[in-house]
């Protein structure tokens, strides 16, 4: 980051900048749709209205670009720019579920340096600088520890058993399947900002992502880097912007599930199983 740029000052003005929408954001639990974005996606009125209200709040109050879901932006691996997803969690807050909130996020050359997550909802804040420490509702929270699969919950996306797009439905099930045999519990909130700050503040020990929009991720991927945890893709490599999934979680969880992740196979044979 640019040494004239106080990570902590952009931090505290972009949560303010949250903060200001939070009445908003709970008025509007069960707008329907609006743009229909493609199979089993869509934004409602209220995603259009947030991003336009946060994208130009951040940019007079920081002089710094920002790259929203609904309307693009400039280039994410190109110097200081915002991400921004105005609501994580569609599917849910338009039905009601109180799973859904803002995720924010500040790329240093396509690396997050702040990363905010927003649940209005469910009265929780995160927000974190790169080094630490993670913060909720403003007040640090203990760095993770190692911790094992067997006494923790996990966090997972979605599972359609019949997609066929890049991490078909058939091993997402798999993957399911065997998380199920040493996880705790297995939890698919709808949310990947929520299980990414639940896995950061330690109440998830880890979450399997299949995602692979920056505005998804980028914020709850710098929560979990500031809180101590570990972050790949599922395959292990360590996540850029780039990257087409997420592995996150406490050290140790991490590590056992990229094992059982490491024993199922490249995700892509099993559509190309499926096609023969």
């Amino acid at each position: 980051m640019s040494p004239n740029r106080d990570p902590q000052e952009l931090l505290a003005v972009a949560g303010e900048l949250l903060d200001g929408v939070h009445d908003r954001f709970v008025a509007g639990v069960g707008s329907p749709s609006a743009v229909h974005k493609g199979p089993d996606d869509f934004a409602t009125a209220l995603d259009l209205e947030l991003e336009k209200r946060l994208t130009g709040e951040l940019q007079d109050r920081t002089g710094i670009a920002v790259h929203g879901e609904e309307f693009g932006g400039p280039d994410l691996d190109a110097g200081l720019v915002w991400v921004l997803d105005p609501i994580d969690g569609t599917f849910n807050y338009s039905a009601g579920l109180p799973t859904a909130g803002t995720l924010l996020a500040l790329l240093d050359d396509g690396v997050p340096v702040l990363g905010l997550t927003w649940l209005p909802l469910v009265g929780r804040r995160y927000a974190a600088v790169a080094d630490g420490p993670l913060l909720e509702g403003g007040l640090p929270l203990p760095r993770l520890t190692e911790t094992s699969l067997a006494s923790s919950i996990v966090g997972m996306g979605a599972l359609n058993i019949d997609s066929r797009g890049r991490i078909p439905g058939p091993y997402r099930l798999q993957v399911l399947a065997q998380l199920s045999r040493v996880s705790s519990r297995i939890r698919i909130h709808g949310s990947t900002g929520v299980d990414l700050a639940f896995t950061a503040a330690g109440i998830l020990g880890g979450t399997v992502v299949f995602g692979h929009n920056a505005w998804d991720n980028a914020a709850g991927v710098a929560l979990v880097r500031a809180a101590g945890g570990v972050v790949t893709d599922l395959a292990g490599q360590p996540w850029t912007i780039a990257s087409d999934s997420v592995l996150a979680g406490a050290p140790g969880v991490h590590g056992e599930i990229l094992d059982i992740l490491g024993s199922l196979g490249d995700p892509r044979a099993e559509l190309s199983e499926g096609l023969t």
